[in-house]
């Protein structure tokens, strides 16, 4: 919440009253309450998530109808497997949001894409990130054999985006107003500039290094990760309210903060859990988040052995 008032007012003076102010409910409430209270902006992500899918279903429904031949499918594969296979794919990819980033005179890397949580109208910014990510990841699901190259690549991409946010982050501190810090060389805008430039790759560096991580040390089949990855989406659609609820539960309780934590953690997880196995997974809802799905059969022990069954 601080993040974005700092961010929306249009002079130091009014942003850094409203920070405090909001510092100042955190001392008289306490930050669960208040935490509780700021936290439905997040509902908005969600929300923005349903339009990209939205648009994209029915660019498909319209590509499907008129490029009957394939002819523009094959093209923008042919497009993908070009840019994945050049090493400086993230630096092609991040040029829609640096240039994004590059054109908001209030941004700062330590803020990020800017969040959809003003109005309903989702924002330009966030448009442009998310929906690049989004837009590309469906594209290259097309193509799955394009996975291992970033596989391949996952310590390069690691090791680079470490860099380049240890580089941006410093350039933000930079930038932040200091009492008797001492004036630099360079001009604030000069300085955005150059952190937009380096902190834009550094978001495709390291959601392809997350990603090569997963494929180079994760990909043989788990039950629990398999049954963790289908019930996510879920978890994450209904978190909010589950996790306000707990946070004013424990609110006027006496206990340590790692105590809070820990239980509002075990508490949710298990309520959420509970709703998807009992009320998801196997039900229309879970159809539609995760595609259609049976219930596991048991396995005749002659099909593991390899022999027929008598």
């Amino acid at each position: 919440m601080i993040d974005v008032i700092l961010r929306s007012r249009p002079h130091p003076e009014q942003r850094f009253r409203s920070a405090i102010g909001i510092l100042g409910l955190v001392k008289h409430y306490g930050h669960e309450r208040v935490d509780a209270a700021c936290a439905h902006a997040l509902l908005l992500n969600a929300y923005a998530l349903l339009q990209f899918y939205a648009a994209t279903l029915l660019l498909r429904s319209a590509i499907v109808r008129l490029d009957a031949s394939g002819a523009v499918r094959a093209s923008l594969d042919r497009l993908v497997a070009r840019i994945m296979r050049n090493p400086l794919a993230p630096v092609i990819l991040e040029i829609p949001i640096g240039i994004a980033f590059s054109l908001d005179q209030k941004w700062i890397d330590i803020m990020g894409v800017r969040t959809p949580d003003q109005s309903l109208v989702t924002n330009l910014q966030a448009l442009i990130g998310f929906g690049t990510a989004f837009g590309f990841g469906w594209l290259l699901h097309r193509q799955l054999d394009l996975l291992r190259i970033i596989e391949r690549r996952w310590l390069w991409n690691l090791l680079l985006a470490l860099g380049l946010i240890l580089i941006s982050f410093g350039l933000a501190g930079a930038m932040l107003p200091r009492p008797g810090a001492p004036s630099l060389p360079l001009r604030t805008d000069t300085l955005r500039l150059v952190s937009a430039v380096l902190y834009a790759p550094a978001i495709w560096l390291s959601t392809f290094t997350v990603i090569g991580l997963a494929l180079r040390f994760m990909s043989g089949f788990s039950p629990m990760r398999r049954y963790i990855a289908d019930a996510s989406y879920w978890l994450y659609l209904i978190h909010m309210p589950i996790v306000m609820a707990l946070q004013l539960a424990v609110s006027q309780l006496d206990w340590p903060w790692p105590v809070k934590f820990s239980t509002i953690l075990v508490v949710a997880l298990a309520l959420m859990l509970a709703s998807y196995q009992l009320l998801v997974r196997f039900t229309i809802i879970g159809v539609v988040l995760n595609g259609r799905r049976a219930p596991r059969q048991s396995v005749p022990a002659a099909a593991i052995t390899g022999h027929a069954a008598p």
